[in-house]
């Protein structure tokens, strides 16, 4: 009784309701009208209910990862398994509010054996992780008196990333760090004399033993590893709530994460392994396919309630061997500005990209100077500024990187 559409139940109750009357005024045509009309929902009911369609479903998205802004293609792929043709079908796909309404759609026959594939489009201006499915169909009777849901368990992921712009090639010295045994040596250059020798460990290659060096030493001695050398990285975001502006995909915390996101990308391009802190500690990223880990992760990345950079800077200071510090930060008081000014030393290159967060709310009094105080500490330490304001895009001011700091350690000009 719960299939029973309204138009199901109208009949039924008007069924009932001629009965009732034809029997309360003897009129037998009324009594046949009256027993057809009720029994037309019951039957096809019961109909419905013995329907056994065996039905597959498959959904494809591509790409399975979209920007913001950017639209993605979902293809459903409906098979009947059976040597029966389907009656009526309702398909209706599960989708979130943010992706846009559920898309339905009517079919009308599937044969036997048959296969049906439907597009549709889906669009988010917010990141996130967007659950697609699972798929619903709807049994129906050829007069809509009767609907049975049947639900496919499958669903699928929708990742939106945050805007990637392409940023132009700015030359960001720094460390490189590796780790094999040693830096890796020209043979041809410099002979082979010149191979540093260590001694056998059980499990080393045999191919590897330097023979001259055993019979010099007494003692199994193998060549070292060559040293594969990766120039390594750190990108700070700020994430709390309170140091920044606006509300929505334009403010200052969704332009900062898009920031974030078009340098780790084109650093990551670069050959540059990066690390991921946030003001809430260090984010996990995988070894392989670097920058989508790292879209991945801030995609899903949220303003916190923290009012100090503390454990973003203390996570910077653990992990070590950094040649490139990048800093993407909201708004900064001097104190909290010199905390991570200090973490630039000699063979370590610093840039910060410091959002203009009150351009996103018409200014505050005093902003500008607190801002430009907050750039002396930082170029100071030898920091590289990089000043972001509201409507202006990070690929226009990234050449600002390549500038060196202006002030001494003392304040004076460098």
């Amino acid at each position: 009784m719960r299939a029973l559409t309204s138009r199901g139940r109208s009949f039924l109750a008007s069924g009932m309701a001629a009965l009732l009357m034809a029997v309360l005024l003897g009129e037998n045509d009324l009594f046949r009208i009256g027993v057809l009309v009720t029994a037309l929902p019951l039957l096809a009911a019961m109909v419905v209910a013995r329907t056994r369609y065996r039905l597959s479903c498959a959904r494809r998205l591509d790409p399975a990862r979209a920007e913001v802004g950017g639209e993605a293609t979902v293809t459903l792929r409906l098979e009947n398994v059976t040597r029966l043709p389907t009656g009526l079908l309702l398909i209706e796909d599960t989708v979130p509010y943010a992706l846009g309404v559920r898309p339905r759609f009517v079919l009308d026959r599937v044969e036997a054996r048959g296969v049906r594939e439907i597009d549709y489009r889906v669009r988010s201006d917010l990141r996130g992780r967007y659950t697609i499915g699972p798929l619903s169909v709807r049994i129906a009777d050829p007069f809509g008196l009767v609907e049975l849901t049947r639900a496919f368990t499958i669903s699928d992921t929708l990742v939106v990333t945050p805007q990637v712009v392409a940023l132009p090639h700015v030359r960001l010295s720094g460390e490189w760090t590796g780790g094999g045994d040693s830096r890796t040596r020209s043979v041809a250059a410099a002979g082979d004399d010149d191979v540093a020798p260590r001694e056998y460990r059980q499990g080393d290659d045999l191919r590897r033993v330097h023979w001259r060096s055993t019979a010099r030493h007494g003692e199994l001695m193998v060549r070292r590893e060559e040293q594969q050398w990766q120039s390594r990285g750190a990108l700070l975001l700020d994430t709390r709530r309170y140091a920044h502006r606006g509300d929505g995909p334009r403010s200052s915390f969704e332009v900062a994460v898009s920031a974030a996101a078009s340098i780790g990308v084109h650093l990551a391009h670069e050959g540059l392994g990066l690390r991921l802190v946030t003001d809430q500690g260090a984010e996990h990223l995988t070894d392989t396919g670097l920058s989508w880990s790292l879209l991945d992760t801030l995609s899903m990345v949220r303003s916190s309630s923290a009012r100090s950079l503390e454990m973003g800077v203390s996570a910077l200071r653990q992990g070590g061997g950094d040649g490139l510090i990048v800093a993407v930060v909201g708004a900064l008081d001097p104190e909290e500005a010199r905390e991570l000014a200090r973490l630039r030393h000699s063979g370590i290159t610093g840039v910060a990209v410091l959002l203009d967060v009150d351009t996103w709310d018409g200014g505050a009094p005093g902003s500008a100077e607190n801002l430009q105080a907050v750039e002396t500490v930082l170029a100071g330490y030898g920091w590289r500024i990089v000043r972001l304001s509201a409507g202006v895009s990070i690929a226009s001011v990234w050449p600002d990187a390549a500038s060196r700091g202006r002030y001494s350690l003392t304040g004076g000009s460098a």
